[in-house]
């Protein structure tokens, strides 16, 4: 059957272009009614206008959905408790949200400003903390929510000159599992996309990247997938080009050390510690704690 949003109120911040943009027009056209929600700034996150969001809603209208602009930035709470709000006043209910505004102040550590790495962590990660702490209580109150954080493998597997923007990225993986967890008695999935796409953000990549196989609409199926009724809970889903994997946090099954050689031992038995035979994903944090006791334990008994 096909995958539809009928009844459903879906926010997506930056959405006035590139990802944000395909993800609104493709969950209009499947029945949701969604706020568009734009800075309309630069890249940088500099400046800001109204008219990107109000051009992708001029779009979702003509075809015959319903959608509202909104030009809040999402590091602004009070902003962003106004846009739900607003979404609530006209629609009764908040069912999605797509966590996808984002800016790039690309350097390397050594040359970047400290206000352009909290500035990247404050729109990525807080700006994703903002927008959820305003839609949870609505969404525990319903029993139903579908939320989806904007990862990168820039935070996933680091990138060169980009350690504000990894940081950041990795920080709502962090988030996305501990809000899976929490969410889970009220029906409140939470997942993440890590996408590559040809978009204002990814730009300066062009000599690299096959750009024509990169279109943000083949990133936008899996996010789909992710809002859905059906869909899974603490997935890290990268998409790009028509391809789809799914990236875990593992943990190995290492190896006892202790006593006065423990450093040396941990030097030499290194890849003992490292080999990814039985690796496992864990439940939650203290699943950690659990394998290194149960090695303890197993130690003294023999």
């Amino acid at each position: 059957m096909a995958m539809r949003f009928d009844g459903r109120v879906a926010i997506v911040t930056g959405a006035g272009g590139g990802l944000g943009r395909e993800h609104a027009l493709a969950l209009a056209r499947r029945g949701a009614r969604v706020v568009v929600n734009d800075l309309g700034g630069a890249r940088d996150g500099s400046g800001g206008s109204a008219t990107a969001a109000e051009a992708v809603v001029a779009e979702i209208e003509s075809a015959g959905g319903e959608a509202m602009a909104n030009a809040a930035s999402v590091t602004d709470a009070a902003a962003v408790q106004a846009m739900v709000g607003a979404a609530m006043d006209r629609w009764g209910r908040i069912d999605i949200l797509v966590n996808n505004a984002g800016v790039l102040r690309d350097k390397t550590f050594a040359k970047m400003e400290m206000e352009d790495f909290r500035f990247v962590v404050d729109v990525h990660l807080m700006g994703a903390v903002n927008c959820t702490k305003a839609v949870w209580d609505h969404m525990r109150e319903a029993n139903f929510g579908r939320i989806v954080m904007t990862t990168s493998s820039s935070g996933l597997y680091g990138n060169f000159g980009q350690s504000n923007y990894g940081a950041a990225k990795m920080a709502l993986v962090g988030l996305m599992q501990t809000l899976s967890i929490e969410g889970a008695k009220n029906d409140i999935r939470v997942n993440c996309l890590a996408p590559t796409a040809h978009t204002r953000m990814t730009e300066d990549l062009g000599a690299r990247l096959p750009l024509e196989l990169l279109g943000p609409e083949m990133v936008t199926p899996g996010l789909l997938y992710l809002v859905s009724d059906d869909a899974p809970s603490r997935c890290i889903l990268a998409a790009g080009a028509g391809g789809f994997e799914r990236a875990y946090v593992t943990l190995t099954q290492g190896a006892w050390i202790a006593g006065d050689d423990a450093p040396e031992q941990v030097a030499a038995r290194f890849a003992e510690i490292s080999d990814r035979a039985g690796e496992i994903v864990p439940e939650m944090g203290a699943a950690q704690g659990f394998t290194e006791l149960t090695k303890a334990q197993a130690a003294h008994k023999g």
